[in-house]
């Protein structure tokens, strides 16, 4: 037999291995779709807190995930999370000098791919379990607020509490509301029967803006255009000078989520055999 002849068969040989393989795959699972909720905690780090855990406000989601195989996933997530902080709580005497604070809610959509360490399947015996990671891409909106002296809750962006949008500073815009971040989280899965899932899961969000909490650069000092409002909101100790640091900005800011989902595994259509 030539060389050409066994490199004919080798390849023919490969080819039906493959095929058998891919074949005996989609005999043994059949992608499915799981919807779910997720509740839990959300926090955020910044210029206003940077311990994990700390200010933990509720947090909710709504799931759709596919499972492609055992061990890809692909899952869309609706998301509501609350965060804040209040340098009035701490024990640093540079915060409570500075004594800022902020309330937002952030509302997020995000598409991100799971990958599961050990093979899964819902409602299996032998593949009942696993840890898994995921990452992928958000779109959200945050509204950050603050209190004022008369009790109310302002939206703070529209201020320009450092100066932006002021001829002082022409330099700084007012930043954006809706902006993009990085999902970064991991957890641990289990099937509960043919048709339940439970998950608990941890995640930081890696946002592009350190105005998360409106804090980043210096005091704006009195721009020419700066309100009552403006001004408290800005500096409500009325104790800082113009260009005296406020935040740093050298950071972008994280909001973080933990919770535990229940999923929903969706009849499944698909022409495949089952695997029981």
């Amino acid at each position: 037999m030539t060389t050409k002849s066994i490199m004919k068969s080798l390849s023919f040989l490969l080819l039906l291995l493959i095929f058998l393989t891919d074949t005996t795959k989609a005999q043994l699972f059949k992608s499915n779709t799981e919807l779910g909720f997720k509740g839990g905690v959300s926090y955020y780090t910044g210029d206003l807190n940077s311990n994990h855990f700390n200010s933990s406000n509720p947090a909710a989601s709504f799931i759709v995930r596919r499972n492609i195989d055992r061990r890809f996933a692909v899952k869309g997530e609706v998301a509501i999370m609350s965060i804040g902080a209040d340098d009035r709580n701490s024990d640093d005497p540079v915060r409570l000098d500075r004594g800022l604070h902020f309330r937002s809610q952030i509302q997020e959509l995000s598409s991100q791919i799971e990958f599961n360490f050990l093979p899964f399947e819902t409602g299996s015996v032998l593949y009942n379990w696993t840890p898994f990671i995921y990452s992928g891409i958000s779109l959200f909106n945050f509204n950050p607020q603050a209190e004022n002296s008369n009790g109310q809750w302002v939206d703070l962006q529209p201020l320009g509490t450092e100066g932006q949008g002021t001829t002082a500073y022409p330099d700084r815009k007012k930043y954006a509301r809706t902006q993009i971040s990085i999902p970064l989280g991991g957890g641990i899965k289990y099937t509960l029967n043919d048709r339940l899932n439970i998950m608990v899961s941890f995640s930081g969000r890696k946002a592009f803006t350190d105005y998360l909490d409106d804090v980043s650069t210096t005091y704006p000092g009195i721009p020419t255009e700066f309100g009552a409002s403006n001004i408290e909101m800005s500096d409500p100790t009325y104790s800082h000078a113009k260009d005296e640091q406020r935040g740093n900005d050298l950071e972008d800011d994280w909001y973080f989520y933990s919770g535990i989902s229940i999923t929903f595994k969706l009849n499944n259509n698909s022409s495949s055999c089952d695997y029981e």
